[in-house]
């Protein structure tokens, strides 16, 4: 159903009950907050635009030329001027401006700032306040690379074929249509566009008017969006095609490029399942009419929230089952979940400045997880997810850290708010907050947050006092200490016996992971302090404790000599150091431990390696505790591990016996397995995949032969490979390819119509070692054979899963300006700075910092700040633990080398 809204902006007072208040006053004399941050407001919330003005609706026409790829439009703005002004400062960048009016009288003078994206409407004599209509004639561009309205070429049995798709977050509307761009002015808005008579059309809201203009064009009316904020548009068109279903009253639509809308049946299906678990979930009914899933083929290579319009890079939403390796289906499942959870945490509540997007993001893929929990607990999704915390500690327990909450000055830092620990610390924090305040309890809260503010802005302040009012617990003052400040808690965790009792004690310090060097010279990080909500328990089935940790604590832990697990479940956000005697006793007793404390005790134990806590050997002696049909987030930590130590030990002499180890530790596991199981989405197949993977990785002569055997046989008889061996199989015969094998390769990529096929075919052509074959791949990425949403990944391969960073570097510093004009801001600002985390060097640090355009923007700046770091990481890494990685694989191979 669609809520009835006002056209005009509102600035909302929000009534409670006095019971309500009298409820929170309560909890907040009771538990006295320790955050800094206030409610939202418009008044104060961050930006960059005056707020003397503001949008409360958008009429619009865009006219698209595919062919000269250019974007001409109008638009009719009603705004509400809220003090008399002279002038008009709205958001518009790569665009030009004419018939510039007011209320069809007054002619301002207009002016761009292309730095600061915006334009500027000058009068002589002040407007008053009050409602007004601007109205505006644009052109614009349509880009190759994802930001604003962009094009995606792709291959079809008749020839290729060009759709377009916008992609806006977190501010690239202003590349479409003269806008305020910031997420706090929210405003109505009508679309109406000028399409080829064949195209279909999509955008917020359902068409209301087809009319046919002439031969060849068609204008395509919508239905007016409730009020939104302006990154959350869309707009796509193309020969396309729809499948729909009915969810509760709401049109359910998969649009994909002609032919493969029965690709989409999966995501429909759940989509609509999805959307009424989150009805009952939020407690608030999606409020749109339809929600389309748009499986666009090229531009981006990630999914986006647009209200009422999700996009999504084709291969992430489409299912061909006689193609595509059943576990795929995990993967479209969790996107699913998150875009469509966002369309209440973002599109129906968003936050109110960037520094707040863990609202969008944290919660996005919090809910993604408990969702798949509910509709395929066969997946074991919390388990199999830890991954996400992990790579989340590991950023923020460096200096290059932020909090949660931080400070975004402009559009660019923005940007690199989408990172590891906005979605992965996030997630964790709010896992860890439902767990201490209760499933219901913390359900009631969300639903509260949600009726509050729909159709509005929040900050992390308004989610607090949900909560707060709903658990009458000290809500603030715990999870601002997760969100206000950066860092990882550490827990020390030490026994003593007086008699036959056991007595724990809990220390809580900061974990980081600082190049020794850095330490040496004042380098370490400034002490933290956090509550920290804790369970601890005696391994295996017992009573378990749980606290808030306040610094320290003393706790009663049963018989001397039980071994206790601190984090039981795995669901704290914290790492754990236990004493020698502890750590002895928790090692023996690991067989004994659920799944999921075990995977904590493993990460943990290698993290204390990276930090310099620990030696090596103590992480590597757990690796023969571990059973061969252990669960597969076990051995995917194991892989992690050995991967990254195989990566650092590049032209290295360690190399060699580092791989003979890994592949003696994991060849076993693939024994079990074999390569013939049922291509079913169960554990023990994505397990087969990534093992097959990792061992060609690491030269085990045996699984290269087999693969090649197998691929030979494929290219006879493609029914012969399973769709859950193809990308494993392709990947290891690409990195050992000859000239024939690699052209093989590119041929089949370039034969194929599907995104999916495409990227498995191409991705492994990347992965050559040959640096002959390596250079050819690298100049596809200046022509137009690969979707630029491919092109930066393939130069990605080549440096890491091709083993060739150093090529896939001199090749982008001597054709950046090429590559930068193809695939846009975000290859120079985040790209290239990802691209140099390859290195473990720091001379390469050091021409990073030379490189000028990885400084030019704020954001820029921040990703080669982070970059640098992980470099100086990597080589302090490197130098303490190959030679002792090294020394303890001889001493177990009793001196043999």
């Amino acid at each position: 159903m669609t809520a009835a809204l006002p056209q005009k902006c509102s600035f909302k007072v929000r009534r409670v009950t006095s019971a309500a208040m009298l409820a929170l006053a309560l909890s907040l004399a009771l538990f006295p907050s320790a955050h800094a941050e206030a409610a939202y407001s418009f008044e104060t919330t961050p930006g960059k635009l005056p707020k003397t003005v503001v949008p409360t609706h958008y009429g619009i026409e865009l006219v698209p030329d595919l062919q000269k790829l250019t974007l001409s439009g109008t638009e009719l703005v009603d705004i509400e001027v809220r003090e008399p002004t002279t002038r008009i400062v709205l958001n518009a960048v790569n665009m030009s401006l004419s018939g510039v009016s007011i209320d069809d009288k007054l002619r301002p003078d207009v002016s761009l700032d292309a730095a600061a994206e915006t334009a500027t409407l000058s009068l002589r004599e002040p407007l008053a306040a009050g409602v007004h209509h601007l109205h505006i004639a644009f052109s614009a561009k349509i880009n190759s690379f994802a930001r604003g309205l962009y094009y995606a070429d792709y291959p079809t049995g008749q020839g290729t074929k060009r759709m377009v798709a916008s992609q806006l977050e977190p501010a690239d509307a202003r590349r479409i249509f003269p806008c305020w761009d910031e997420p706090a002015f929210k405003a109505t808005l009508t679309l109406t566009a000028i399409v080829p008579q064949r195209f279909l059309a999509v955008g917020n809201m359902p068409v209301t008017r087809e009319q046919s203009i002439s031969a060849e064009l068609k204008r395509v009316d919508f239905a007016p969006t409730p009020k939104m904020s302006s990154y959350l548009f869309v707009f796509a068109a193309g020969e396309l095609e729809r499948i729909t279903a009915d969810a509760d009253g709401v049109t359910v639509g998969v649009v994909t490029t002609a032919g493969k809308s029965e690709q989409g049946r999966f995501a429909l299906e759940n989509a609509v399942k999805l959307l009424d678990f989150y009805n009952d979930y939020f407690g608030t009914k999606y409020p749109l009419p339809k929600l389309d899933l748009i499986a666009v083929p090229g531009g981006f290579g990630g999914a986006m929230e647009n209200w009422g319009g999700i996009t999504f890079f084709e291969s992430r939403l489409l299912f061909d089952p006689s193609t595509s390796a059943d576990s795929r289906q995990r993967g479209i499942f969790s996107i699913l979940a998150h875009e469509m959870a966002h369309q209440w945490f973002g599109d129906l509540v968003t936050m109110g400045w960037w520094d707040d997007l863990w609202l969008n993001e944290g919660f996005a893929s919090w809910m993604a997880e408990k969702a798949a929990e509910h509709f395929y607990p066969q997946w074991k999704n919390w388990l199999n997810a830890e991954h996400q915390k992990q790579y989340a500690m590991t950023l923020d327990a460096r200096r290059t850290s932020h909090p949660i909450q931080q400070k975004v000055a402009d559009e660019s830092e923005a940007m690199t708010a989408f990172d590891g620990i906005t979605y992965g610390k996030g997630e964790a924090l709010i896992r860890m907050l439902e767990n201490w305040l209760g499933e219901s309890t913390f359900r009631d809260g969300i639903r509260r947050y949600m009726a509050a503010h729909a159709y509005d802005n929040a900050t992390t302040a308004d989610l607090w006092q949900a909560l707060e009012l709903a658990a009458g617990k000290p809500v603030s003052s715990v999870a601002a200490s997760f969100t206000e400040q950066d860092g990882v808690p550490l827990v020390t965790a030490e026994t003593s016996c007086s008699g036959r009792s056991q007595h724990l004690s809990l220390n809580q310090d900061r974990f980081a992971i600082v190049p020794t060097h850095a330490a040496a010279d004042n380098g370490a990080l400034a002490p933290r302090h956090w509550l920290i909500p804790i369970a601890v328990g005696p391994v295996g089935r017992g009573p378990h404790h749980s606290l808030l940790l306040d610094g320290s604590a003393d706790i009663a832990a049963g018989k001397c000599g039980t071994p206790i697990k601190v984090n039981l479940g795995d669901i704290g956000y914290y790492r754990t150091e236990y004493g020698p005697r502890e750590l002895t006793a928790l090692t023996k007793a690991l067989s004994a431990m659920a799944p999921e404390d075990r995977l904590n005790f493993l990460s943990d134990s290698w993290a204390l390696v990276q930090a310099g806590r620990t030696e090596p050997s103590s992480y590597l002696a757990l690796l023969g505790r571990i059973a061969s049909n252990d669960e597969r987030a076990i051995w995917d930590q194991v892989i992690s591990a050995l991967a990254r130590l195989n990566h650092l030990a590049r032209d290295r002499a360690e190399r060699p016996a580092l791989q003979a180890f890994a592949r003696a530790t994991l060849r076993p596991v693939l024994d079990r397995l074999g390569w013939d199981g049922t291509d079913s989405a169960d554990d023990d197949a994505l397990l087969r995949a990534s093992l097959i993977r990792t061992l060609g990785e690491f030269g085990d002569a045996d699984v290269i032969a087999e693969a090649k055997r197998r691929f030979a046989r494929f290219l006879q008889d493609p029914n012969s490979l399973p769709p859950g061996l193809r990308d494993p199989v392709t990947h290891v015969v690409g990195i050992s390819a000859d000239r024939p094998t690699y052209d093989t390769l590119l041929s089949l990529a370039r034969k194929a119509t599907s995104t999916e096929q495409r990227l498995r075919y191409y991705y492994a052509a990347a992965s050559a070692r040959d640096p002959v074959l390596a250079r050819e791949t690298l100049k596809l990425t200046l022509t137009n054979e690969l979707p630029t949403a491919v092109a930066d990944g393939v130069i990605s391969t080549v440096a890491s899963s091709g083993d060739q960073p150093e090529l896939a570097w001199h090749f982008v510093q001597k054709h950046y300006d090429a590559l930068f004009a193809r695939l846009g801001p975000s290859f120079r600002d985040e790209f290239i700075p990802g691209l140099m985390t390859n290195f473990s060097d720091g001379a390469y640090a050091a021409e990073l910092l030379q490189f000028a355009p990885a400084q030019a923007t704020s954001g820029g700046k921040v990703m080669t700040a982070r970059a640098v770091e992980t470099i100086a990481i990597s080589a302090d890494l490197k130098a303490r633990a190959l030679p002792a990685v090294d020394a303890w694989i001889k001493e177990q191979a009793g001196g043999r080398p």
